[in-house]
């Protein structure tokens, strides 16, 4: 597609009134929807101005780019203005903006379109095309001057295997559109490379994927990389190089002092994310690392959640164990209110959050509707957070199944895929799996072991208390957790204190033996998980076990026994102690209420979380 099938007479305003930044985006934006190319233009308009809020496209040499890619556009376009006194528009260099290119591109843009606004950008670099521009007096010449330019059978820059890799800079742009900036600023690195006589690869990662990417080899001989970029980019992978970060617009503005710099290696070397320095040569190890990454980025996510809730719901048992029950004398509207915030919202959102950004790192942004809503399932079906789990890595592969099934559809269709195809089938099919496969069975569990516990009864106390203590721990908040929580509540009303006393100790172990594991043991955990750890010891003191889900989920062959271990020995240690437990929840606040002696109670769970911090502690690897 040429460039001049988006740009058209009817798009472009030769002489433009407006003397302002935002009339010029005003006229512009009028001058598109007059044309029948906008669906709604105040929505496109607000577009426009979102993007400006990132950061100008006033890209200097007297040219300004704005653009946005939005529902509200009909269909893709080109609007050109020019003004010939000069408009003041925040432009990288100070000097006012004469030439205009509103470019509008629909959320669901094809590649053929995406191609061709992205050499417009390409096209605006060269002075010869910005000089011919401004002196054009009627449209028919705009169009002349971008056609001749418009080279659209060019292929993607292939790499040029005569030059040494040897004293290579590497360079990767990106802008959050990836229909503008990002060619600009890859033009004027090689544009200035060539005029320095220096030796660079530039990747870009557009609207239409990773283009001229990167490869190990030039990576691992390059003198220096330089990111420029507004969006996320892969990072990880220059571990170990001299890595210069900066906007996306500095490469445009300054291409030479970056290139001279890279070339001097003034740039700190890359560290990259925490991880194992052991070598991943098999095929098994490269699984199970890929494994940990994206369970690790769904852990990541979801630990705000935790650690905020977590915290909220404590804080409002300071008011009384029943203050958040309006049904109770110590009924507290503010204190409900955290209840509500923490435990109704924060942690109704954990699990799904958790499948969600676990999908999002296997598939890319396709999978992480379907992961959110299979872990909403998940959540809503009582499987707890290891459902959360399977939902987030079962969405992730049934959106890359789609991918690979929908690889060649017609390049016409190429644009519905990310808006239509992705989500619906995706969620579509995780959702029938979770619903007809994973649910039912894991509710079949819960009622089981319900059942189980009541055959039980109270006939052997320790046995029993060495039981539920362990059950809190298994999946800490799922169905097993919950079984055992029910049970206790059961004995309760039945007059039986005993049992629930085991509860409690169990559900406080596994938070509190981990808070204290990133306290004693701090180089097995990184640094996001021993700020957690504080959190920990707020939600176990509190009885909120789910505190030590994030840990859990990271390395749950580790974590989980630990922590089954150490609150199995609390409970059991509760019933051999005599202790009885009157209140349903509440930890170290109700304390004071129990039957028998309370220091005993608090050694049991002390006992339970120092076996569980002493395991983790031994079992984990150190964090390299």
């Amino acid at each position: 597609m040429r460039i001049t099938e988006l740009l058209t007479k009817e798009t472009i305003q030769i002489n433009l009134s407006s003397h302002s930044k935002t009339g010029v985006i005003d006229e512009l934006v009028t001058v598109l929807d007059q044309s029948g190319k906008l669906e709604n233009a105040e929505e496109f308009k607000q577009a426009i101005l979102g993007r400006e809020a990132q950061s100008t496209t006033g890209i200097g040499e007297g040219i300004a780019i704005p653009h946005a890619k939005t529902l509200a556009v009909k269909s893709p376009a080109i609007a050109f203005g020019k003004s010939e006194t000069g408009v003041d528009y925040e432009s990288l260099d100070g000097a006012p903006a004469h030439l205009f290119f509103m470019i509008a591109a629909t959320e669901g843009a094809n590649q053929t379109h995406l191609e061709a606004l992205s050499r417009l950008s390409s096209i605006l670099m060269d002075m010869d095309v910005r000089k011919a521009l401004l002196n054009a007096s009627t449209k028919e010449e705009v169009l002349e001057i971008i056609n001749l330019h418009d080279g659209e059978d060019e292929e993607e820059e292939t790499p040029d295997d005569s030059a040494p890799s040897e004293g290579k800079i590497l360079a990767v742009t990106a802008c959050p559109t990836g229909i503008a900036h990002t060619y600009m600023a890859a033009d004027a690195l090689k544009a200035k490379a060539k005029e320095l006589g220096m030796n660079v690869k530039v990747e870009t990662n557009g609207s239409g994927g990773a283009k001229n990417v990167l490869t190990k080899e030039e990576i691992e001989s390059a003198v220096a990389i330089i990111v420029a970029a507004d969006t996320k980019v892969e990072m990880n992978r220059f571990k170990g190089k001299h890595v210069i970060e900066v906007p996306v617009a500095e490469a445009i503005r300054r291409p030479a002092e970056l290139l001279n710099q890279a070339k001097e290696k003034d740039a700190p070397l890359y560290k990259g994310q925490e991880q194992s320095t052991e070598e991943n040569t098999g095929s098994e190890k490269k699984q199970k690392a890929g494994f940990y990454k994206h369970l690790m980025n769904g852990v990541s996510n979801m630990l705000p959640f935790v650690v905020g809730g977590g915290i909220l719901i404590a804080i409002s048992f300071l008011f009384g164990i029943q203050s958040a029950n309006p049904d109770s004398p110590e009924y507290n509207e503010f204190a409900a209110m955290l209840s509500k915030i923490g435990g109704g919202n924060a942690f109704y959102l954990m699990v799904p959050v958790l499948a969600g950004f676990i999908a999002m790192s296997i598939a890319d942004r396709p999978g992480f509707a379907p992961g959110m809503v299979g872990g909403l399932i998940a959540a809503t079906g009582q499987s707890g957070f290891l459902g959360g789990i399977i939902a987030g890595f079962l969405a992730g592969y049934v959106v890359l199944g789609i991918k690979r099934a929908t690889n060649n559809f017609p390049s016409a269709l190429e644009g519905i895929k990310p808006v239509l195809i992705y989500p619906l089938l995706g969620i579509f099919i995780t959702g029938f799996i979770m619903l007809q496969f994973l649910v039912d069975p894991l509710s079949a569990v819960n009622t089981g072991i319900q059942n189980w516990l009541d055959g039980l009864g109270t006939g052997n106390l320790i046995l029993l208390g060495l039981i539920l203590g362990g059950m809190m721990a298994v999946d800490m908040g799922g169905p097993i957790n919950k079984a055992a929580f029910t049970f206790g509540i059961a004995m309760i009303e039945g007059g039986n204190l005993a049992p629930h006393a085991a509860i409690m100790a169990g559900g406080m172990v596994p938070p509190l033996g981990l808070a204290l594991a990133t306290t004693f043991f701090k180089k097995k955990f990184n640094d996001n998980e021993r700020k957690a750890g504080i959190a920990a010891y707020f939600m176990g003191a509190s009885f909120i076990t789910e505190g030590a889900i994030p840990f859990a989920a990271a390395d749950p062959l580790r974590v989980i026994p630990s922590v089954v271990t150490g609150s199995a020995i609390a409970g059991a240690l509760t019933m051999f102690f005599g202790i009885g437990l009157p209140a349903p929840h509440g930890g170290l606040f109700v304390f004071p209420i129990v039957e028998g002696n309370p220091f005993l109670y608090l050694l049991a769970v002390l006992i339970g979380s120092i076996i569980t911090a002493l395991m983790v502690g031994l079992l984990k690897k150190p964090i390299k």
